[in-house]
């Protein structure tokens, strides 16, 4: 079934490997191949599918879009499509929390970006470095790869990655230092060898780094930091924004303030590649054309990503309901933890099995997929099982998936304490 990707595509594919199926259809929580096997996804396209597979709402409007002939493709030309989502992510997200933002749209991925976050963030101070934390993950260009911790991403690049200077994330030094503390000697000292960065990027939740989170106290802390010695503050919100840890945005809970948020995966609401770079109003210095991009007016994704917005974001429901599956979520992987010797982290609904065993987590990703759940791993040496199902799914199929992990972590631990 497999022969014609292992014949004809590059040997770069990765989660095919993880997933070995041919897919045939997908709603809301559920895949479905042309074995007719049926999975329930707790995977949702890497965090792009908040809202699960084709959502009806949002498929219903984007059908009426192509049927009436509306724009495709625009360059970043003025349609309809754009203003109508200009006016209701102002309206439903901004707005509401006060925030006053210029939209860019830089290209279609969360790479885009962060790309165009670091161009604005190096213009307007006239600074090259960028403090980036350890175990972060922030795309696969250079200056996003730049940016990244892992190292077999990094080896990818084939050229130096440079500019970024490198700082412990809270928690990575152990429960007794604050890591903060070093961050503050550095730039106080100016024989340290940093040279005084443009911009911190930061991720509140580090999902691909391993669901390592930064508590409130931390993240205020550093914002009071940067705003002391004017480094602008880059959150990069681009897997665990859009409602995945409960509010909009991640950094809601910590009252952080950030110059720019970068947004993608599951902005678009239904798969569909978009992005946004939000800049503070006296940040968007940029001359016409300085950051270009074929398809930055992707009107597909304005018409689902505007009817996201207007379905789940007019009232805090989703919201609560994030909340209230993550503490189902995370009181059954404490119970996991206790019983096999892990540890448990994540906000909402991203939450991480760390097991003492580093190859447990990718065994039993591959157990559950063998049960019918699709779960990945994430952290440096994929120890951690990663949750990550649509904001949206059932409470009965969310309990359904998590008791097929349940079995799934039993059938491996035991295998390997008998091995």
């Amino acid at each position: 079934m497999m022969d014609v990707f292992d014949q004809l595509e590059s040997e770069v594919r990765s989660y095919c490997r993880t997933f070995p199926n041919v897919f045939s259809s997908a709603r809301g929580h559920r895949l479905r191949s042309v074995d007719g096997r049926e999975y329930i996804d707790f995977f949702a396209g890497a965090g792009a599918l908040n809202y699960g597979h084709n959502d009806p709402h949002l498929k219903a409007r984007l059908l009426e879009y192509i049927a009436d002939d509306g724009v495709t493709h625009s360059l970043d030309m003025a349609t309809e499509a754009k203003r109508k989502f200009l006016e209701v992510f102002h309206r439903i997200v901004l707005a509401p929390r006060n925030m006053d933002y210029k939209v860019m749209f830089p290209g279609p991925t969360g790479t885009n970006s962060v790309e165009a976050a670091l161009k604005i963030a190096r213009t307007v101070t006239g600074r090259n470095n960028v403090v980036a934390f350890t175990n972060a993950f922030h795309g696969m260009t250079l200056g996003s790869l730049a940016l990244t911790g892992n190292g077999g991403k990094r080896d990818g690049a084939g050229v130096a990655l440079t500019d970024v200077t490198r700082m412990p994330y809270h928690g990575y030094m152990g429960s007794d230092l604050d890591t903060i503390d070093l961050l503050e000697q550095h730039l106080e000292d100016t024989s340290s060898g940093v040279d005084m960065p443009a911009a911190l990027i930061l991720e509140t939740v580090q999902a691909e780094g391993g669901v390592n989170v930064a508590s409130n106290p931390w993240l205020r802390r550093l914002q009071a930091l940067l705003k002391r010695f004017e480094i602008l503050l880059i959150v990069d919100d681009i897997q665990v924004g859009c409602g995945r840890t409960g509010p909009f945005f991640s950094f809601e809970p910590a009252e952080l303030q950030p110059d720019i948020v970068c947004l993608s995966k599951s902005l678009s609401g239904y798969g569909v590649p978009f992005a946004v770079t939000l800049l503070r109003p006296e940040l968007d210095q940029w001359e016409p054309g300085k950051h270009n991009g074929t398809f930055r007016g992707h009107n597909l994704a304005f018409v689902t990503a505007t009817a996201a917005l207007e379905r789940y974001w007019s009232d805090d429901k989703l919201s609560s309901d994030v909340q209230r599956r993550g503490r189902i979520v995370r009181e059954a992987l404490q119970q996991l933890a206790a019983s096999h010797d892990g540890r448990v982290r994540g906000r909402g609904l991203i939450q991480g099995l760390e097991f003492h065993d580093k190859d447990a987590a990718a065994e039993v990703s591959r157990e559950a997929f063998e049960q019918g759940v699709i779960v990945e791993t994430s952290g440096p040496q994929d120890q951690v099982l990663k949750i990550l199902p649509p904001l949206t799914i059932t409470d009965d199929a969310l309990q359904q998936g998590l008791e097929i992990i349940k079995e799934s972590v039993a059938a491996v631990t035991d295998g390997l304490t008998a091995s």
